[in-house]
């Protein structure tokens, strides 16, 4: 799905921006989760838009750590 407004799109680049400079400075993959965070939030961006993307982006930010084990945790379906 192509961006619909200028905030979607203004986080799309920004994640993409982190993806490309950012997530590579990185020593080897380090998230948990599948798909990794920034997959989740570019997935969560577009099919949500910028704010509830965003949200869903943060909320699984936050389980980031040792006390939450990680594995596959798919962005949500858009409810219809």
């Amino acid at each position: 799905m192509s961006p619909r407004n200028p905030a979607q799109r203004v986080v799309l680049a920004l994640l993409h921006l982190y993806q490309k400079y950012l997530s590579p400075l990185k020593m080897g993959p380090t998230c948990r989760f599948e798909p990794t965070c920034s997959a989740y939030a570019l997935t969560a961006v577009s099919e949500h838009g910028a704010w509830k993307g965003s949200w869903l982006a943060a909320t699984r930010l936050c389980k980031c750590g040792p006390w939450h084990p990680g594995g596959y945790d798919p962005v949500p379906q858009v409810r219809s």
